[in-house]
Parts: C-alpha cells; sequence; structure tokens
C-alpha cells in the first residue's frame, strides 16, 4: 500500500470514529506500528489531525477573537442568517447565540414582524437597536470577552426565566462523533442550558467548521432540531452528519 493510500484511508477512519488508534490502524494494514507512526507525525506536520499519544485526533480550530472573527465579512454567513430568520413567525421568541454568524440572523428579520429576541450577547443585542418591532431581552452576567457572552451563575438564571421558540446555536466545531463544542467550558455550559430551556434548538455552521473537534461539548448531532449548511457542501461529505440528523437545511 502506498503511503498516500494509507494517508487517506487514516483519514477515513478519523472521520468515521473521530480517533485512530496506531496500534489498531497497525494490524488492520498488516504493517508495524512505527510505520504509522510515521504516517501520523507526517500528517500532523502537514496540518491534517493533531497528534495525541498512541494515535490521533481531529484537529482542534482556531480560536480568533470576536472582533477578528467581525472583520471577515461572508456571503455565506449571511446566506446562513437569512435562511435561519426565515424560520421565525410572527410573535415568537428567539434565542440568539454570539456570533458573527447569530448577526447576520439578527440583520436578516423582516423589519416588519413582531417578535422578542433574547440573547446574553450585547453585540447582538446593538445589532437590534433600530428594529422597528423586535423586543430584545438581553440577559446578563460575567462577560467572556473572546465571544462577547455573559456566563456564569447570573447568566443561567435569567435564561431559566425564558422558554424561546427557537434557539439558534453557534460554536466552533462540529464532529459526527464528538459532536457539536466550543473552546471554553463556561460558555459550552451556558450553550446547553439554553438548549433545555428551548423547544428547538438549530444550528449554523460554515463549513470550516466541519470534521474538526473543540476542548468543550456542548450537544450531540442528534440532540439539535437541525443544522443549517452552505450549499457548496457535497452529499458525501454531509452524510455522516445526516445520518445522525435528517434536519439538515443548506442555504
Amino acid at each position: 500500500m502506498l503511503t498516500t493510500q494509507r494517508k487517506t484511508l487514516i483519514l477515513d477512519i478519523l472521520r468515521r470514529d473521530g480517533q485512530v488508534v496506531a496500534k489498531r490502524v497497525a494490524e488492520d494494514f498488516a504493517l508495524s506500528e512505527d510505520t504509522i507512526r510515521r504516517d501520523l507525525r507526517e500528517m500532523a506536520a502537514e496540518g491534517l489531525l493533531k497528534r495525541v499519544h498512541g494515535g490521533a485526533m481531529p484537529l482542534a480550530p482556531d480560536l480568533p477573537d470576536f472582533t477578528a472573527r467581525r472583520s471577515v465579512s461572508s456571503e455565506i454567513k449571511a446566506r446562513l442568517g437569512a435562511a435561519a430568520a426565515a424560520m421565525v413567525k410572527p410573535g415568537q421568541m428567539i434565542f440568539l447565540d454570539g456570533g458573527t454568524t447569530t448577526a447576520e440572523i439578527a440583520r436578516h428579520l423582516p423589519r416588519d414582524m413582531p417578535l422578542t429576541v433574547a440573547t446574553h450577547s450585547p453585540t447582538i443585542a446593538a445589532e437590534l437597536e433600530h428594529h422597528p418591532t423586535a423586543e430584545v431581552i438581553l440577559t446578563g452576567g460575567r462577560l467572556y470577552k473572546h465571544s462577547m457572552v455573559a456566563t456564569g451563575a447570573a447568566a443561567m438564571a435569567a435564561i431559566s426565566q425564558l422558554r424561546p421558540d427557537l434557539f439558534f446555536l453557534g460554536v466552533t466545531a462540529a464532529h459526527p462523533v464528538h459532536g457539536l463544542s466550543t473552546g471554553d467550558f463556561e460558555e459550552a455550559a451556558i450553550k446547553r442550558h439554553i438548549a433545555r430551556c428551548s423547544a428547538e434548538t438549530h444550528v449554523l455552521l460554515t463549513e470550516e467548521k466541519f470534521d474538526l473537534v473543540s476542548p468543550c461539548p456542548v450537544l450531540g448531532i442528534s440532540e439539535v432540531a437541525g443544522l443549517i449548511v452552505p450549499m457548496e457542501m457535497t452529499a458525501e461529505r454531509l452524510k455522516p452528519y445526516r445520518d445522525l440528523n435528517g434536519g439538515i437545511a443548506a442555504a
């Protein structure tokens, strides 16, 4: 078996199982562990996976701060935001997570639609300053500046008083085995809490977040009502996710 073939198969295993165990792969390929370890070292150097003791894990995404992310405009994020906004019905309460993609939802909400928007993000609340018919509820708490969202006990208590119809969730990574995840423990806890308080949770995902794993799990792929993804993504790339969640919408 050629080295390139082995590396392709290793990536397939990583995508399917969420991890690569060097000993098991060596046995399956009838090769030495040293050969597989060398492949994993090379693949880590190429930025294809993260090397760990005994094998490899999917890459964790980079986590630029909110200001850096906001400076990157994206037509794809705007499409995802518009698709999410189209799901909202008059009179509903929605909860918008922090983030640049969920900000696009706020920008695309119909100007004549009466609704209530709850959020723990001051930047999301500011997007709705001039929306003529949206009531805005901004929950307090300790500000996690990296994502510009409130976390901690005060935020938990305030969110507990709400029962949103829709929660639009933002995460930094999605993986069929490891689920939806983010980079901060407290932020992950808040996201889970909002989801528990909401009737439905939908997550907006740009393509670069797929097949990655951040340190702090939020929810499984099957635990959300739906995923809103770019229309450019192939059926093959989405299949492991569609097998877990039939509510995938392309925008």
